[in-house]
């Protein structure tokens, strides 16, 4: 029998990355719950609801908006999407606002909690005409999962088999037509058979300063916080062109101003808050600092190697090489060579060390045979 969370079409207290869709008239949605001007907690109602609320990803919102259209006025169920990139760049929200747009209930669940196919059936049973089945971290979905989601998807059939030995055989049910939204942070994990089953594969980018300080600006009204223009873009600028992380610094941003403060969030107050709380002027935190410093200090800008860094930071492997070093490399304190990681004159000058000759522009770079 499928555990009870995982019929629950929305996720339990402590699961602050998903909301469930608001009805497009504002009252209650199909699921029973309040309506959209109840009270909830602000935090909540962080993430845009439909497709105008939701900024930046300019390309991505006007193929959804054409297809969600168009199924709209087939009175068809939108078709299958996947949503790829890194954390915290909105595809849980755009899960979301495909069913608002749609007027249907979204179904939550993830890959790791799909442990059996008879977990899946569950769910897929549980549908209704239209609805969105949205799968976080699609990518550790198991084969066998991906058996019975192949029929499902595309004949809109679940294969169930009855007994064991020679005795079993197979039927097939008939499912409502629904449409699957995917979020996967690794792409190159997904299968080919799985991935072509999806009418639209898009991979969210990271934001531009500008489109994350209408973003803080309007969380800040949500909030309620008094920010200024000058507030908005100090923080948009910290904020790692995510938009969870911007988010997150607005609200002990605003914490700061409460208490050390009048209330009022200028770019002065911006700057101290996010100072005292680790985030320098490159939106750089503590652990990323501990990474330039360990590269720079014990090992005289490298090269040097993955697990002897990681243990100079007493950081996993993988946390240094997949949370940590992509921001690093993209705004050029770091490298990856065959040889080891190598901190950049940027990064030598963000720490205030002078940079040896070997990390100066116009240097050669590192080979196998130096």
């Amino acid at each position: 029998m499928a555990r009870e969370e995982l019929l629950d079409p929305f996720p339990q207290d402590g699961d602050e990355d998903v909301a469930p869709p608001a009805s497009p008239t504002g009252g209650p949605d199909r699921t029973g719950g309040p309506p959209e001007d109840s009270a909830v907690d602000a935090v909540a109602t962080l993430r845009p609801r439909t497709l105008a609320e939701f900024v930046g990803q300019t390309e991505l919102k006007r193929r959804l908006s054409v297809i969600l259209e168009a199924a709209r006025r087939r009175g068809q169920a939108a078709d299958h999407f996947l949503f790829a990139g890194p954390p915290g760049l909105g595809k849980t929200s755009l899960a979301g606002i495909v069913a608002t747009e749609m007027g249907v209930t979204m179904h939550v669940t993830s890959g790791p909690a799909l442990e059996r196919p008879g977990d899946l059936a569950a769910i897929l049973t549980k549908l209704g005409d239209g609805d969105v089945l949205f799968i976080d971290e699609i990518h550790r979905l198991s084969r066998s999962i991906e058996e019975v989601l192949y029929p499902a998807m595309e004949d809109f059939q679940l294969d169930i088999v009855l007994g064991k030995g020679p005795a079993a055989r197979s039927i097939r049910l008939d499912l409502p037509r629904f449409c699957l939204v995917g979020a996967t942070t690794r792409t190159g994990l997904i299968t080919g058979p799985l991935r072509d089953r999806f009418g639209l594969v898009a991979r969210l980018d990271y934001y531009e300063p500008e489109d994350l300080c209408s973003i803080v600006v309007r969380a800040a009204a949500i909030l309620g916080a008094d920010i200024d223009e000058a507030g908005a873009e100090e923080i948009a600028g910290r904020s790692r062109g995510t938009p969870r992380i911007a988010n997150r610094l607005l609200r002990r941003v605003r914490d700061v101003a409460e208490v050390e403060g009048d209330g009022r969030i200028d770019a002065s107050t911006a700057r101290h808050g996010l100072e005292m709380f680790g985030i320098d002027a490159l939106g750089l935190d503590k652990v990323d600092r501990s990474i330039l410093a360990s590269l720079c200090g014990r090992f005289g800008g490298g090269p040097v190697g993955l697990s002897t860094l990681a243990i100079a930071v007493a950081e996993p492997s993988e946390t240094v090489e997949d949370v940590y070093e992509p921001y690093l490399i993209q705004q050029g304190l770091l490298i990856r060579t065959p040889r080891g990681r190598v901190a950049t004159a940027a990064a030598w000058q963000h720490l205030g060390m002078v940079p040896p000759p070997s990390a100066m522009p116009g240097a050669a770079d590192p080979s196998l045979f130096d």
